[in-house]
């Protein structure tokens, strides 16, 4: 079952358009991942999925129905949050529990067990405004939770992150993904090949690419050797472009990953090669195709 789909969604700006016939399915219990570079319009179809922004054309259904007001149903947390710097945790989050039409007290009950859940239980009474990074998304985090959404939307939730705090939020998704079903977008394509079950690949307002990762990498995926060596081996990996078997090759001073039509000929070839036994290999691995590969794929040009 769907929690929520889109069918030909489109946004314009001024006549033109900024999403393109767009459709897409968030599958319930599903944790999906909304993946473009800036300017795809990912932050824009999250708006109209939230019910923040009207679409031009098209349709958005919720739990498979059209029409209606579905955002007391979603809990929402945007790209660049504000907080209240002189309230506490405990009293933004239950704040906007009220707001959501919980009584004061259920506002206050349920506010202080998600900031349990989300690392914050001894910093609850503690004003926002000294709040590191980290410790706002996840405030951020327990205030989109607050009245039980059937879908949380999470925009860039650890762009802005150091790697610490990135860790923090990611295993707090990890965990939420076990209770609700939840949609982010984020141009850190590591952190949604770690948590994502599905992905949608988004350029210039129109999905190029989606499925699990595992469907996409059957579908994108090219044969790789990744090498590393003792020595320097940029001479010896530009002297391989000239192979018919190289399709690619990113090359570092001690490590080189090639992409190759044939990969037994590609392993052959290079075993067999003399200078490739100087350079004192200490690596020699078949790979798949990251996200990463994916996505360079898919989006170039």
């Amino acid at each position: 079952m769907s929690v929520i789909s889109t069918e030909q969604l489109t946004k314009s700006f001024g006549g033109v358009k900024a999403i393109k016939e767009l459709d897409i399915i968030i599958r319930e219990g599903a944790c999906t991942a909304l993946l473009g570079p800036n300017g795809a319009g990912k932050t824009t179809t999250l708006n109209m999925l939230a019910g923040l922004s009207k679409p031009t054309s098209g349709k958005v259904r919720f739990l498979e129905k059209d029409g209606g007001d579905h955002r007391g149903h979603i809990g929402y947390l945007p790209q660049y949050p504000t907080f209240y710097g002189w309230m506490s945790g405990i009293e933004y989050v239950s704040y906007l529990g009220e707001l959501s039409g919980l009584p004061k007290k259920d506002a206050v009950r349920k506010g202080k067990e998600l900031l349990s859940l989300v690392g914050l239980e001894k910093d609850m009474k503690k004003k926002t405004a000294g709040y590191s990074g980290g410790m706002k998304q996840r405030l951020g985090i327990a205030q989109a939770l607050i009245h039980d959404p059937k879908l949380v939307i999470l925009d860039e939730p650890v762009s802005a992150l150091d790697p610490h705090g990135r860790r923090e939020v990611l295993e707090l998704m990890r965990e939420m993904k076990k209770k609700t079903t939840i949609l982010f977008s984020t141009h850190v394509l590591h952190d949604a090949e770690e948590i994502s079950d599905d992905i949608y690949i988004m350029k210039e307002g129109k999905v190029i690419a989606e499925g699990s990762l595992v469907e996409l990498q059957k579908k994108y995926q090219q044969p790789a050797v990744h090498i590393e060596t003792e020595k320097n081996l940029n001479e010896w990996s530009e002297n391989l472009l000239t192979a018919e078997w190289i399709r690619n090759a990113e090359i570092k001073e001690k490590a080189v990953t090639l992409t190759v039509s044939d990969l037994h000929q590609a392993r052959v070839a290079i075993l067999n090669d003399p200078a490739f036994h100087l350079l004192q290999p200490v690596r020699f691995e078949i790979v798949k195709t990251s996200l990463e590969d994916l996505f360079m794929q898919v989006t170039k040009s």
